[in-house]
């Protein structure tokens, strides 16, 4: 599916969140910043945006980003060589849920939008967890379904009707774009969330709402 879209789905990023999701991104990053982590993996990378931001402000910073879609990774390798950043951030590909990585390797792990892709979650946060060093973060970017009944109710109304139908056009796939407010509404959101990642073993997990609870920002530390 993600290899179908991969051709459009920056424009389409950019489009049906007007902009929003750049924000998201950079605020993540001025949290990545506080933690000032040397190396830096970006899980479920996609076209490389997340892994872009995350090298902004700190030229010493070194990514690697993982994600099982090729045509993803190939839109942003062209990315990254257009930014001229390919001796900073190196995508490849690999299996969230398997990463080839030692324990205890980088000093945080990021991921935008990508856990609720996982096949099997806490497979993937366990896997997250193990290659963190000891003290190393974790922040993790995604949708999540606004508390506010007024402003959940509008959200629900664009995401099951509007992107859908947006993204079909722009895309082609129809599928994808009524994939992604159904994984929204299965994916457990805010305390459920923290509490899984305080069993795994991320101390003081705590959520950050963005725009009204439309997405938010998961952060935790390894014990």
């Amino acid at each position: 599916m993600f290899n179908n879209i991969a051709p459009g789905y920056d424009f389409l990023n950019r489009t049906l969140s007007l902009g929003t999701d750049r924000i998201w991104r950079r605020k993540l990053r001025k949290m990545l910043d506080v933690a000032n982590p040397a190396v830096v993996l970006d899980v479920a990378t996609g076209t490389g945006d997340l892994a872009i931001e995350c090298a902004k402000k700190r030229k010493s910073r070194e990514i690697i980003g993982v994600d099982i879609s090729e045509k993803m990774l190939e839109k942003g390798r062209e990315k990254i060589e257009r930014k001229h950043l390919g001796d900073r951030i190196d995508l490849r590909y690999g299996d969230s849920e398997n990463l080839e990585f030692e324990s205890n390797t980088f000093d945080a792990v990021v991921v935008g939008f990508g856990v609720r892709n996982f096949e099997n979650l806490e497979r993937g946060l366990r896997e997250m967890h193990r290659v963190t060093k000891p003290s190393g973060n974790v922040f993790i970017l995604d949708f999540s379904m606004p508390r506010n009944m007024f402003i959940r109710t509008l959200y629900r109304f664009y995401f099951f009707r509007i992107l859908p139908f947006i993204g079909k056009i722009v895309s082609g796939n129809n599928h994808a774009y009524r994939y992604l407010p159904e994984s929204v509404s299965n994916f457990p959101q805010y305390e459920q969330m923290t509490s899984l990642m305080n069993k795994i073993g991320f101390a003081n997990a705590v959520y950050k709402s963005l725009t009204f609870g439309i997405a938010v920002i998961y952060s935790g530390v390894k014990n």
